[in-house]
This record gives C-alpha cells, structure tokens and sequence, in this order.
C-alpha cells in the first residue's frame, strides 16, 4: 500500500485507474473531466457512459480507459458545495469511499484521483483537502491499493501535504 500526492496530469500516469471528477450524467464536462473524455476517445467513453448513468452525488461507475494510459476510468460524482451544512462531507466522503470500493472490486490495485468537487463544484481546498486525504488513508489502512492524489497546482499540493501530515500525527 503506497498513498502519494503528486502535481502532475492525471493523464500521464500507467495505472488500472484513473477518478473522472464526474456529473451526474456521465457527460463530458469542464476541468478534468473534460480533458478525460478528449483524450479517452468522446464517441466510445459517451456511449458507454450513457448505459450508466445517471448516477447520484456519492456514487462512482467503472468504463473502460479506451484511449488513456490508464486502463479504466472511475467515474466519481462529488457534491455541490452550498453551505457545508447540506450533507456535503458525508457526500464527497462516500465518493471517494464508492471509488475505492470499486478498486477493491474490480481487483486494481493502483488509482490515481483528483480533488473531487474542488473545481467547479465549489468545494473549500482546505475542507476538501482534508476528506479527500483522511477518506483515503483510512481506507487504506484495511486495503492493499497505491493511491496517488494528482493536483496541477503548488496550492493544491501544499494544502493536500498539510492535511496528509494532519493525518499521520492523530
């Protein structure tokens, strides 16, 4: 079991799969999400995508990676950020928890995510920073996967270090 946080494309890495920031129609969207169907091949990915969706807030699908280097793509719906006192936490806790689960069922055994929900959903850096890294490494203390955390930015990675450092000192 390995956890990193790398700045780095999340569409560079050779891993079983890379998280898709998804919506809840599985369409091709802005961010990640958008540079993750470009590059996958639309048509195909769009085709699968419509088999599956829609999917809910907290919910994530498995399509295959086409194109990418990654060979699958974990589709993770993470939610809009309102107030924080709509259930946001326990909605982007149980996205990356179905991302996981999925890993652990389709037999991965690396996974590369982004911040989910921190782009155009509205989602605090330091709030979602810190469920993403304490989602993640709690699961994988009863699961053997590597996990990276892939941001593109100095702040994004900062923070995420913070929080990773948070971690370990509990």
């Amino acid at each position: 079991m390995t956890f990193q946080i790398e700045k780095k494309d999340i569409l560079d890495y050779d891993v079983d799969a890379i998280v898709n920031a998804a919506n809840k129609e599985l369409r091709p969207g802005g961010g990640v999400c958008g540079q993750i169907f470009s590059h996958a091949d639309d048509s195909e990915l769009e085709e699968e995508c419509k088999g599956l969706a829609p999917i809910e807030p907290g919910q994530a699908v498995v399509t295959k990676g086409y194109k990418l280097r990654a060979k699958n793509i974990i589709h993770a719906v993470g939610p809009i950020y309102f107030d924080g006192k709509q259930g946001e936490k326990e909605v982007l806790q149980k996205a990356y928890k179905s991302a996981l689960d999925l890993a652990v069922e389709n037999n991965f055994k690396s996974l590369v995510f982004p911040l989910l929900s921190s782009g155009i959903y509205g989602y605090p850096l330091e709030e979602a920073a810190e469920v993403a890294v304490y989602t993640i490494r709690d699961f994988l203390e009863d699961h053997n996967l590597d996990v990276t955390i892939s941001v593109l930015n100095d702040k994004f990675l900062n923070v995420l270090k913070e929080k990773n450092k948070d971690w370990m000192e509990k």
